[in-house]
């Protein structure tokens, strides 16, 4: 019979016991709350054609819905980590859930296109609270023989919420259910959220760092101030007409980062708790791998939202159609993520990956020709070929990209390295939603006039892709040509709460 204290669980961070069968539940706890928020980002681009024509949106407006989410995730993701290592990642886990669902009610009722990006931005700080928990409370209930298997069901359930996403979105949307339009995409959120906090009191087991690292927050301010003052006029200025001030900030955006990594430099020598750890970048794999995932991020960021606009403002395509639309591409990327993962990256190593990312930059030139040929009168059926051909593309590049990022990384330094790597993932999903300003927006002289401009724009926007999957595959060169096995690389770092695989986080 098992002891009451074993029956708790871990306090510092040891697996739980292997006959305390509240894990598995736990385990659904989390599993579903990742999932949610995977949905959550996938599910609103597809319906951001609905929210415009609603709230009367701007264009910037519209690029904030999803913007202003990535940045705040970005910007706390790995705060949000340490503040599970330092008071308990059952209770951040909490907090996180529970705001991510008040927040989903302000996005369900927001009454202007404002009080919708506010509450979005709201919604991303506090996903940024409550995702990082979810792999360090695995990493501390289940035992590392139990723990492939565990990885195995939660790449599942990415998998599935890529998948799904879209679709939800397209139904919930094209249902129109109460006559509520699109809101009923947020508002789903309560029931789940809701539960998630009930049962997580009562299953999840409270957890801690014993050596977690200080916080950060001037670090925090000043990254956050410096990506800002890059997007924020990107964001706007078409809008305003190109203002000077916005030049000006893009220009002094470069110095503040420099006094964000003068910060960084004094934070080592003052507690040794940088919010980035800069003797990382000495690895050549690691910076690498960092300068793909940044580029990779806009690369995604542009397309999905250009995409969206592309089918529904310019073919005039309901919300279901484009949305099963995707599902080719959302099915081609799990199989050929689960293809890269297995059998390919272990036997060819980075060429995986660059074949990635041609097969991807193919796809889009694919998608180029074919848009141009049939203009618009293209059916989805013909849409299949090159989307099938991007998919297979990024399942090649997103599986496993983290894993090659982290190949030889030191393995103290696992858990920050692995929140520092989705953390500019989404930094670049950011900014390559604010590029949409320069790459489609700025090749339509009316927003309003839908129609054959925003199919032009599209492929215009395409082109831009295509060029940044060319700098992807040459930056690819610095990660090594094969990546170590995990099992050579057991143990990890002591403050899981950092780490986050950046698949999760693949639009579809």
């Amino acid at each position: 019979m098992t002891s009451p204290e074993r029956e708790k669980g871990p306090v510092h961070g040891g697996p739980a016991s292997p006959t305390d069968r509240r894990r598995w539940l736990a385990l659904a706890i989390v599993m579903t709350a990742a999932f949610m928020d995977l949905v959550d980002v996938t599910i609103v681009n597809i319906a951001i054609p609905s929210m415009r024509q609603n709230l009367d949106a701007s264009t910037s407006a519209i690029q904030w819905i999803t913007a202003g989410y990535a940045l705040a995730f970005a910007a706390g993701l790995i705060t949000g980590g340490r503040l599970g290592d330092i008071y308990g990642r059952k209770r951040l886990f909490l907090v996180g859930i529970a705001g991510f669902t008040a927040a989903s009610l302000l996005c369900g009722i927001a009454a202007n296109p404002g009080m919708l990006v506010a509450s979005r931005i709201l919604q991303g700080a506090m996903a940024a609270m409550m995702v990082p928990q979810v792999l360090a409370i695995i990493h501390v209930t289940f035992p590392p023989h139990e723990r492939g298997k565990v990885f195995g069901m939660f790449g599942a359930i990415v998998g599935l919420g890529a998948v799904s996403g879209p679709m939800l979105g397209a139904l919930l949307t094209e249902w129109n259910l109460f006559g509520l339009e699109w809101r009923p995409i947020f508002l789903i959120n309560l029931p789940v959220g809701i539960a998630g906090v009930i049962l997580g009191r009562k299953f999840i087991t409270e957890s801690k760092a014993p050596k977690a690292l200080r916080l950060d927050l001037v670090g925090v301010v000043l990254a956050t101030l410096a990506l800002v003052m890059l997007i924020f006029p990107l964001t706007q200025g078409r809008e305003n007409d190109w203002p000077l001030w916005g030049f000006v900030w893009m220009g002094l955006s470069p110095f503040v980062f420099a006094a964000f990594l003068a910060y960084e430099q004094y934070k080592i020598k003052k507690d040794g708790s940088p919010l980035v750890e800069l003797s990382l970048f000495k690895v050549k794999s690691f910076a690498g791998g960092i300068a793909v995932q940044l580029t990779f991020g806009i690369a995604t960021g542009i397309f999905f939202l250009v995409w969206t606009m592309y089918m529904q403002m310019g073919l005039g395509w309901s919300a279901l159609r484009a949305g099963s639309t995707g599902i080719p591409f959302s099915i081609a990327v799990s199989v050929a993520a689960g293809l890269s993962v297995q059998k390919l990256v272990p036997r060819f190593g980075r060429k995986v990956l660059q074949a990635g990312a041609l097969t991807m930059a193919a796809g889009l030139l694919l998608y180029i020709w074919e848009s141009q040929h049939y203009g618009m009168a293209i059916a989805s059926w013909q849409m299949a070929a090159p989307l099938i051909v991007m998919g297979v593309g990024m399942g090649l590049i997103v599986a496993p990209l983290n894993d090659t990022t982290l190949s030889e990384v030191p393995r103290e330094h696992a858990g920050s390295a692995s929140g520092l790597i989705n953390t500019t993932g989404q930094m670049g999903n950011a900014l390559g939603l604010a590029l949409t300003s320069v790459v489609f927006f700025g090749l339509i002289d009316d927003d309003l006039v839908f129609g054959p401009p925003y199919v032009e724009a599209f492929r215009g926007a395409l082109w831009w892709v295509v060029a940044v999957l060319v700098v992807i595959f040459a930056v690819m060169f610095m990660l090594p040509r094969k990546a170590i096995p995990m099992e050579q690389r057991e143990g990890g770092s002591e403050h899981a709460g950092s780490a986050e695989p950046a698949a999760e986080k693949v639009p579809a």
